[in-house]
């Protein structure tokens, strides 16, 4: 009898457990359909959450939890029963008048209702080890959600393009830059083939990705140019295959790098090293011939000795330009300069470099003229700079004027703006108007008048750095082809507080 009453507990203590568990796992899975429905909830949100493949899991695990304990609740019902039967029998059994044969069953019943006690205590205890898997399923499912959008939110925050397909090229995950790149919707564009998204203009990519993933090797890299009318971007792309666990490619990720200004800055640097070398052979070449005539005894007179040697120390003197306008121009584009500025009155500055360069106008047959000094015209500036400023504009403006032809330069303050502004106006072979905006640029020399006068094409590149990069002023220029043209700067006044200070 107190078998039975045993019998009778564990049942109800197992439909318990049972019923428990089964609970459990449906409430975890409805509430993880319901999180998955919601896709505009997360911005780190993929395709592998839009699907509800653990919600459903969840949900069969209840089920199957349901049925079983259903079936060995059934059967716990059938051996509770037999064990009360049992159980009567040998209450029965045990009055004075019991035979041999109800003592062999009473020994029969109670070896069966052993057996199934203890069959019942280890379906218990398995009950009980699926119920600690499960839970441990469950840490685990969550571990993996929590790392893939982890995962997810790290491909998102990534400025370069990325983008993921599967082995039949279509989408499965891209971040905002590839939607840019390729003007797509990232977020509602998966299981989409990726030829649908990507346009005719940029199929090169679609190429290269189908063929590194079928190449099935190590990572593939190609440099890949996109044309956007006149705009023309390069892209390192890298794309390395995705396998399964049988090794098997499964999709390919692909990262694009935008190297446009990489590409430009190497092209510079080329252009640089270059136009150098170019400027430094040309009066190198010249000393060298000269000396070489020198030393062989050509200069039969002191007059052609004479020569020799103006040559010679003319382009050692250009040499030395270049390389002081190159070491400059280096030291402001480095930020390595130093800069001492200093309160000074333009106007008086500028009348100090004109009569530097009226002797080198004379010789051209060129007048050069200025204007009476400005009493409010006081820049804060580092005065051997400007200087060479003001030189850099005149000495241009009277090579490249024909003789006879004016120089003028003029100086006005605009008490509006609290600005001063100094202009070079000559009336020299001009500058082609699509040629105007390149006239500051490192090494440019307009091509229709490389043969008026010898250059580097640093003077010009040098104010612009001075003024713009040093001074926080800027640069101008207005030109007319066999008019002439205007070079100037413009220079914040200095205010009575900063004369003070300086």
């Amino acid at each position: 009898m107190i078998g039975a009453v045993v019998l009778r507990f564990r049942k109800r203590l197992y439909a318990i457990v049972t019923l428990a568990v089964a609970c459990s796992l449906l409430t975890v899975g409805l509430t993880n359909w319901r999180d998955s429905g919601d896709g505009e909830g997360s911005h780190a949100r993929g395709y592998l959450q839009q699907i509800p493949v653990v919600p459903a899991c969840y949900i069969a695990l209840a089920v199957g939890v349901i049925l079983l304990g259903w079936y060995w609740l059934r059967l716990a019902g059938v051996i509770t029963s037999i064990a009360e039967i049992i159980a009567d029998d040998k209450t029965s059994d045990l009055c004075p008048r019991k035979t041999s044969s109800a003592l062999a069953t009473w020994s029969k019943a109670d070896e069966l209702h052993r057996a199934i006690a203890e069959r019942f205590d280890e379906l218990t205890t398995r009950t009980g080890e699926y119920a600690r898997q499960v839970k441990d399923l469950q840490l685990q499912i969550q571990l993996s959600q929590k790392r893939t959008q982890n995962t997810e939110a790290i491909i998102y925050s990534i400025r370069d393009a990325v983008i993921v397909v599967d082995e039949f090229d279509k989408l499965l995950m891209a971040n905002e830059a590839a939607g840019r790149l390729f003007n797509f919707d990232f977020r509602r564009s998966q299981h989409k083939h990726l030829n649908e998204l990507i346009g005719a203009d940029k199929s090169e990519f679609a190429d290269f990705l189908s063929r590194s993933k079928q190449s099935k090797g190590q990572a593939k890299r190609q440099e890949i140019e996109f044309t956007d009318g006149d705009e023309r971007t390069t892209f390192d792309c890298i794309v390395s295959c995705v396998y399964d666990h049988n090794r098997k490619v499964c999709g390919a990720v692909a990262v694009l790098h935008d190297i446009t200004r990489e590409k430009e800055i190497s092209q510079m640097k080329n252009d640089f090293v270059g136009h150098v070398s170019h400027e430094l052979k040309t009066p190198l070449a010249s000393i060298t011939a000269y000396s070489e005539m020198l030393v062989d005894g050509e200069a039969g007179d002191e007059e052609m000795r004479k020569e020799f040697y103006s040559v010679i120390q003319n382009q050692a003197k250009r040499l030395n330009r270049l390389i002081e306008d190159i070491l400059n121009t280096s030291r402001i584009e480095s930020g390595l300069i130093k800069i001492n500025k200093e309160p000074i009155n333009l106007a008086i500055l500028i009348e100090e470099q004109l009569q530097m360069i009226r002797s080198y106008a004379e010789e051209k047959n060129i007048k050069v003229t200025g204007q009476k000094p400005i009493v409010f015209d006081q820049v804060n500036v580092d005065r051997d700079m400007i200087s060479q400023v003001i030189v850099n504009l005149l000495s241009n403006a009277v090579k490249y004027t024909p003789s006879g032809g004016t120089v003028r330069i003029e100086t006005e303050v605009d008490e509006v703006e609290s600005l001063v502004r100094v202009s070079v106006a000559d009336t020299g072979v001009g500058i082609p108007e699509d040629e105007i905006d390149h006239v500051f640029d490192k090494f440019y020399r307009v091509g229709v008048n490389k043969k008026q006068a010898k250059g580097t094409g640093l003077g010009l590149n040098l104010v612009k750095q001075i003024v713009e990069k040093l001074h926080g002023g800027r640069v101008f220029v207005e030109s007319q082809v066999g008019v002439g043209s205007t070079f100037g700067f413009e220079l914040p006044l200095a205010t009575g507080q900063t004369a003070a200070m300086a």
